[in-house]
């Protein structure tokens, strides 16, 4: 995949992959577009968020991109972003915080450009911990979280959304305490589907096609209607 490079900040949701820059709230953020078959399309888009910025995550992580495949390969189209401070995303690293204003800028650009559209929000790792924190307030319509941080970051004072969700967590992350996330899993007062993947580590190495089809399986029933 070689995107196109367009201007900052597009006026309209690009027909091919697409790499360009969206206003942020510290600058600029470096972005990348792509869009599902017209035959499988439907009437949403996913917006795809990273792992730590100071561990080398960024919007080109393997598992990233799987879940975008993911995604895509359903029917949605879907953007990708560098954090603040990540690749050429402008500003600096903000412990979570800043990253959710971000996250919260693309998501604002995505419903100007596709009004109407359902929005998705997923997330690996640190990501998903932004997505969480931000799926409430953004009115997320459907939420995929990839070994959440659980014990790592505060999940405690989180308000929840209500859509669709789905948590996928290897049983042997050497990253995050499987454990920790299952037990707050069950904790919850409305349960996510949560997928346990057996032999499994943080980074889901030689499990990444397994990844693909357990997300495909799990959102089939949530997908939006067609587009036409």
């Amino acid at each position: 995949m070689n995107p196109t490079p367009l201007a900052t900040d597009p006026t309209i949701f690009p027909d091919q992959a697409a790499s360009f820059r969206l206003d942020g709230p510290t600058g600029k953020l470096e972005s990348i577009s792509e869009t599902a078959t017209p035959t499988t399309a439907r009437r949403g888009v996913a917006v795809i968020c990273h792992p730590h910025p100071l561990q080398g995550g960024t919007m080109h992580n393997k598992v990233v991109t799987m879940v975008e495949r993911a995604l895509r390969e359903s029917g949605l189209d879907t953007v990708r972003f560098n954090f603040r401070g990540t690749g050429n995303s402008e500003g600096s690293y903000d412990e979570g915080r800043g990253e959710g204003d971000d996250l919260a800028a693309v998501v604002d650009w995505v419903r100007k450009v596709r009004d109407g559209d359902a929005i998705w929000l997923a997330g690996f790792s640190f990501g998903s911990y932004v997505s969480i924190a931000q799926a409430a307030a953004l009115r997320a319509d459907a939420l995929i979280s990839v070994a959440p941080p659980v014990g790592r970051w505060e999940f405690e004072s989180i308000t929840l959304p209500d859509c669709p969700w789905l948590i996928v967590q290897g049983e042997e992350d050497e990253v995050v305490e499987p454990q920790a996330v299952f037990d707050w899993v069950a904790s919850l007062p409305k349960q996510p589907e949560l997928i346990r993947m057996p032999e499994t580590s943080h980074f889901f190495h030689r499990r990444l096609m397994d990844l693909r089809g357990a997300i495909k399986h799990a959102v089939r029933g949530w997908l939006p209607p067609p587009r036409t």
